[in-house]
């Protein structure tokens, strides 16, 4: 089939993309460039633009009328960043959203899968949530996913849109043939900043947050090679009627991660081990906007798509060191 993929010259989006040529489908990608760099595009099918570009949009439908699912990746990612730029969060991922997916309905392509977040989670002494536990989101990047949840949600019980929405915990790595991986320069997630650190293009690397109730005191995140993902997103699309038939729904929320939680201090060992060598490490407060964290119940997923995470948090260190030492070759920039 093909399936249209806004933001896939990103990172998640590209390697989606390949996953999809992988499973003998054909993605379509609609991406405007602003941080995802053209050299992930590749030679697929390419349209540059914005996603609320109605006129655009016809136009990939009327070119393409065998697109049967659009996969929405594109949005704004950077929580700090969503802090200090709360307006430009709103319109990009609220705002222009709305107009695709009204758009969508309008072409007569309601099938969406969106790519949300586990960053609406709230706190729980117990860290493993499922997609009924409590949410808080934490930053305006976390409250436009809700918003889009919610408007989804609405839209499905009101109009032809079908919504499967995926709730990404904290991909990391790069794709099998290390043709995409992190991009940005200088990145903000913590594999980045520790691959930076021990290639000694930063002095060390930073522990935000000493004082969280985890057992280091350290931030937990439930790690997900990205190569995972990209292939949930795949049993995704390919079972998209089956699973809303399945839940007798029009939409449906499912955790996408490994099951398992990693602390900081844990992820810096699980990486010295994987890089060889100790990593220069300091200390300091958390960073506004984030989030003591949490990890996934993957039960739903699991049951609704007989998906579940098959790479190691070792395999997908190896894998983003692999990229680190490739990416120059790709973007022309380490």
């Amino acid at each position: 089939m093909k399936v249209l993929v806004t933001g896939g010259a990103g990172y998640i989006g590209s390697i989606t993309a390949l996953a999809l040529e992988r499973a003998g489908h054909v993605p379509v990608i609609l991406d405007s460039l602003l941080s995802g760099p053209r050299q992930f595009v590749r030679d697929r099918i390419f349209f540059e633009g914005d996603i609320a570009d109605r006129a655009l949009l016809g136009r990939v439908m009327n070119e393409h009328p065998d697109i049967e699912a659009t996969i929405h990746m594109a949005a704004r990612i950077v929580v700090p960043e969503s802090v200090a730029l709360p307006y430009e969060y709103y319109r990009d991922n609220v705002a222009k959203s709305l107009e695709l997916f009204d758009q969508l309905v309008a072409l007569g392509k309601p099938r969406v899968l969106f790519s949300s977040s586990a960053s609406l989670y709230a706190f729980t002494d117990e860290f493993e949530v499922d997609e009924t536990s409590a949410l808080e989101p934490g930053s305006p990047y976390a409250r436009t996913k809700l918003v889009m949840e919610m408007a989804l949600k609405d839209m499905a019980g009101a109009t032809e849109l079908r919504a499967v929405i995926l709730r990404y915990f904290n991909p990391i790595g790069s794709d099998p043939e290390l043709q995409s991986g992190v991009h940005v320069r200088e990145p903000s997630h913590v594999l980045g900043q520790l691959v930076m650190a021990a290639r000694g293009q930063k002095d060390d690397f930073t522990i935000t947050g000493v004082d969280h109730p985890t057992r280091d005191g350290t931030g937990l995140r439930d790690y997900i090679h990205v190569w995972d993902l990209a292939l949930a997103h795949v049993a995704a699309v390919e079972q998209f009627d089956a699973v809303l038939s399945g839940v007798n729904a029009s939409n449906v929320v499912m955790n996408v991660g490994t099951g398992q939680g990693v602390t900081v201090r844990e992820l810096v060992a699980a990486f010295e081990r994987g890089f060889g060598a100790p990593v220069p490490v300091r200390e300091a407060p958390p960073r506004l906007g984030d989030a003591v964290g949490a990890f996934a119940n993957v039960d739903k997923i699991n049951r609704l798509l007989g998906w579940s995470a098959v790479s190691t948090l070792d395999e997908a260190i190896a894998s983003a060191l692999a990229w680190s030492e490739k990416r120059r070759q790709v973007l022309g920039y380490q």
